[in-house]
């Protein structure tokens, strides 16, 4: 015998079945819409970094390729302008060093002659005297040195003429 408790019971649970299947049904819609939006964004990512792959990479190929030609173009034109800049700096440091010494002996020469002129005749007399056997130091060295190249040369011949000398004795001996 079946009562109409058990009938609505029945009846209830059978509608809260079919209430919780459309909730569960509702729940998987939306995850359905969810999950297709992800793929409409993920199709629509995969396509741009296809149309970059096939497109867009060759561009940033090229780029990258021409940005390198273009940088090692900078280091050769940075390193000839370097070189460039360190001739002329070593150039213009031995054109310091030139007119610095010329300057320099300039200065010399003045201050020689601003002290000459300070001088009394006596002390200046010495001072043209002692130039004067400078020259003649310089002449006699020279001298000195041609004399002794030609001692230096004499004594080479001599040297050969003697052992020439003994080299016939020795041939006289053997005989």
């Amino acid at each position: 015998v079946v009562t109409r408790d058990d009938v609505e019971e029945s009846l209830k649970a059978v509608f809260q079945f079919v209430k919780d299947k459309e909730q569960l049904l509702q729940d998987l819609r939306s995850q359905i819409e969810e999950t297709k939006k992800i793929i409409a964004e993920k199709q629509s990512e995969r396509d741009y970094w296809l149309e970059y792959k096939n497109v867009g990479s060759k561009i940033h190929a090229e780029k990258i390729s021409s940005l390198e030609k273009d940088i090692a173009e900078i280091k050769h034109e940075l390193e000839r302008t370097e070189e460039y800049y360190r001739e002329a700096l070593k150039v213009v440091r031995e054109e310091n060093q030139k007119l610095f010494d010329r300057h320099m002996k300039l200065l010399s020469e003045e201050a020689l002659k601003n002290a000459v002129g300070y001088l009394d005749k006596h002390c200046r007399g010495e001072i043209e005297e002692n130039e004067w056997l400078k020259e003649e130091v310089k002449i006699y060295r020279k001298a000195h040195s041609d004399l002794e190249a030609s001692v230096q040369l004499l004594e080479e011949e001599n040297t050969s003429l003697v052992a020439k000398l003994i080299d016939i004795k020795l041939q006289h001996l053997r005989v």
